[in-house]
């Protein structure tokens, strides 16, 4: 299996694309600006750049892609999911485009997020901004094969209303026996080396929110994945710990970590009064990360993580210590962190393909029976 870790250029043409001057560049999706110190952003130093640039001191700060990459990505990213829960797609829209415009440029979402309505949105909010932004989708396999996968590629290009990716990572690695149905042969991997060869994807990555052991065997099985995405907050370094057990690895590999669920995906800490919105999401972006992925479902969250990241400096050791210890009290039942003990968080087409029941009060599920055809069974 060819395991190239970069995608080979198209033949030059005299009349070439932006698209390829941009990859021959190495700053496909975001532009050369966004480059500039990206270092000293992420270790919060000043620059000299005019106030309100994509380097400026208040600005969002850029940190790189891992390691093995010269790509920066801005500190904070933009969730997919929650895009379906926007009021009106015209507002869900019109989030996306104020956000690339406020300085986040990446941006998440998944094939099956509400049955490919949230891939929908943000490819009609990034028309006319895609240059602008590094593009990450999910496929959602869930064991099945490369070949679904790829069709499932095809799809995701037509909904977010592109040609390439920047970033294509496996959706949900869930079950114990996840990881090896994804090494698979004729499996999802496969499928990653293809669109890789074919230039409709930069990097590969895996994602996964249940157990910090099937993301350590995705590892230790040898694939050269470029990112690992995972659950990241002061609960969790308490309980079942991504940060303690997966963190320090995929930085040791060089890996570009992708942070999600700073506020454990409901906030209910928050909402009780257990710790604050700003502590959550201060505590994840100091983490050893490339980016927090932050769900946002209104202009005002939007603008309440801006706030956070524009001139974003690090806690210190001492206060994120503060913080594990501010929230160690509740977090050992996983209370705050269901997504690692319970169903509410599994979509359905992650269940499904095992032949595991399906949570039918999801709003989601509810979606897909009512229109009687459910995303999964097209293919």
């Amino acid at each position: 299996m060819d395991r190239e870790r970069t995608v080979s250029a198209k033949s030059s043409q005299h009349d070439a694309s932006r698209r390829d001057f941009f990859r021959a560049a190495g700053v496909l999706g975001l532009g050369a600006a966004v480059g500039m110190n990206a270092e000293a952003q992420s270790a919060g130093g000043a620059t000299n750049a005019t106030p309100g640039s994509a380097t400026s001191a208040d600005a969002i700060p850029r940190r790189p892609l891992g390691r093995h990459t010269d790509v920066p990505v801005s500190a904070l990213g933009m969730g997919g999911h929650h895009l379906g829960d926007v009021k009106t797609q015209d507002e869900a829209v019109e989030l996306v485009q104020t956000a690339v415009d406020a300085g986040i440029t990446f941006f998440d979402n998944a094939w099956e997020y509400y049955n490919g309505e949230s891939e929908n949105l943000l490819g009609r909010g990034l028309k006319g901004r895609r240059d602008k932004v590094f593009l990450m989708t999910k496929v959602c396999t869930h064991g099945r094969s490369g070949q679904i996968a790829l069709r499932m590629l095809e799809e995701s290009l037509r909904r977010l209303q592109t040609d390439h990716l920047d970033l294509w990572q496996i959706h949900a690695i869930t079950y114990d026996n996840d990881p090896e149905l994804a090494y698979a042969k004729g499996g999802v991997l496969e499928a990653f080396d293809q669109a890789k060869r074919e230039g409709k994807t930069r990097f590969v990555g895996f994602t996964g929110h249940k157990e910090p052991a099937f993301h350590l065997r995705m590892l230790e099985l040898g694939y050269p994945f470029d990112s690992v995405q995972m659950p990241l907050n002061p609960f969790d370094g308490n309980y079942h710990s991504f940060e303690k057990q997966v963190l320090p690895e995929a930085n040791r590999r060089g890996m570009a970590v992708l942070g999600m669920k700073s506020m454990g995906g409901t906030a209910d800490a928050v909402k009780q009064g257990v710790i604050t919105a700003e502590e959550m999401l201060r505590y994840a972006m100091s983490l050893p990360v490339a980016v927090t992925i932050c769900g946002m479902d209104s202009q005002k969250v939007l603008q309440q993580n801006l706030m956070v990241a524009r001139g974003f400096k690090p806690l210190t050791e001492a206060e994120m210590d503060a913080l594990r210890n501010k929230c160690a009290a509740t977090a050992a039942d996983g209370r705050y962190e269901v997504y690692k003990s319970t169903l509410r968080f599994d979509n359905p087409v992650t269940r499904l393909p095992h032949g595991f029941p399906i949570d039918k009060q999801q709003k989601e599920v509810k979606a897909m029976l009512e229109n009687g055809n459910g995303t999964w069974e097209t293919l």
